[in-house]
């Protein structure tokens, strides 16, 4: 019995250091990665960071973090970040962010208010942390820009994970239920007051392909180029309106699209008048887009549901037949 009185000791004694040293090593880890950042020309402030949890957890508390990237432009600030980890799993790690935050990009600062925004990531080895799958969930969330919109959205989820299909590319979902989009874009696409506050759904699915790993060097450096989407399921239902889409586009160095997606849009002629109405479309192209779409509309059965390509090519996008304006760039490097 004493045999294993002392056995136990000892090993209480051993996961006791274990796990001081280990949070010792993490509160440095973090701190030394904060000062890297400064000294290669970063913003990266934060006010303590301290780490509890004992004895079976390492939670990292950042205070008062205020993180940007000039090659990038984009710009973080928290006023408290924590991130948890078992002490017997460390890739596997919980960021749960404030209540209050502001993401900076370089052409709007955007504040964000939510009841909760989790996220759980799961890493490769730990020195050079690639991204195997992450998922964040979205409570009761406002975004309010000093571009001068807001949005807001009763709940969200954003999931990604390394996928099979190639090297670097990540299989990635999304869904949101009660997104209200801002004032000012249910009026400049629906002048009429016609459409509902909220969407009855929003979702897409697929595969993004990149030429690098989301990984370490990825957040300190050049980030990976997006080189091909395949969009499997997109589905979006607002009021009388409904669009689904799936296909695949491949980007050009400068990230403009090529290729075409399948396009199931219900209630057509209804997009095209608000989209009129609102000044997004020229009247003239308007009424090529009823002229030529209502062809190929009748020749599908069913007049008030459309069934067509939406395709891009030099930089051009075209709904069946019709042209309908530019492409938009979807990379920044």
């Amino acid at each position: 019995m004493r045999w294993i009185i002392g056995l136990m000791f000892v090993a209480a004694f051993g996961w006791g250091a274990y796990w001081f040293v280990g949070s010792g090593q993490k509160e440095k880890a973090v701190e030394t990665w904060l000062e890297t950042r400064h000294a290669s020309g970063w913003v990266a402030e934060y006010g303590d960071v301290d780490v509890k949890g004992f004895p079976n957890r390492f939670d990292t508390v950042v205070q008062d973090l205020a993180l940007a990237d000039p090659r990038s432009g984009w710009a973080w600030n928290a006023p408290r970040v924590e991130l948890l980890t078992l002490s017997y799993k460390p890739n596997h790690i919980i960021a749960l962010f404030p209540s209050e935050q502001i993401v900076s990009t370089p052409l709007q600062n955007i504040s964000i208010n939510s009841e909760q925004i989790k996220t759980s990531l799961v890493f490769g080895d730990l020195t050079l942390l690639p991204l195997e799958r992450f998922t964040t969930t979205l409570a009761k969330t406002r975004f309010a820009s000093n571009a001068g919109w807001n949005a807001t959205l009763d709940s969200g989820l954003l999931a990604s994970r390394q996928s099979a299909k190639a090297e670097f590319a990540h299989d990635i979902a999304f869904d949101a239920a009660g997104f209200r989009p801002s004032t000012e874009l249910r009026r400049s696409v629906d002048a009429s007051g016609i459409l509902p506050d909220t969407f009855e759904k929003l979702h897409l699915s697929g595969t993004a392909y990149f030429d690098a790993p989301w990984d370490k060097a990825a957040i300190e450096g050049e980030k990976p180029f997006l080189s091909r989407i395949d969009l499997d399921d997109g589905n979006a239902i607002w009021g009388g309106l409904e669009v689904q889409a799936k296909g695949s586009v491949n980007l050009d160095m400068l990230g403009y699209p090529t290729g075409s997606l399948r396009i199931r849009a219900k209630n057509w002629k209804d997009m095209i008048a608000l989209a009129e109405n609102s000044g997004a479309l020229e009247p003239t192209i308007a009424k090529t887009m009823r002229s030529g779409l209502g062809i190929v509309a009748a020749l599908s059965g069913n007049k008030s549901t459309l069934d067509v390509p939406l395709t891009f090519k030099g930089r051009k996008m075209k709904i069946g037949p019709v042209t309908i304006g530019d492409a938009p760039k979807l990379n920044n490097r």
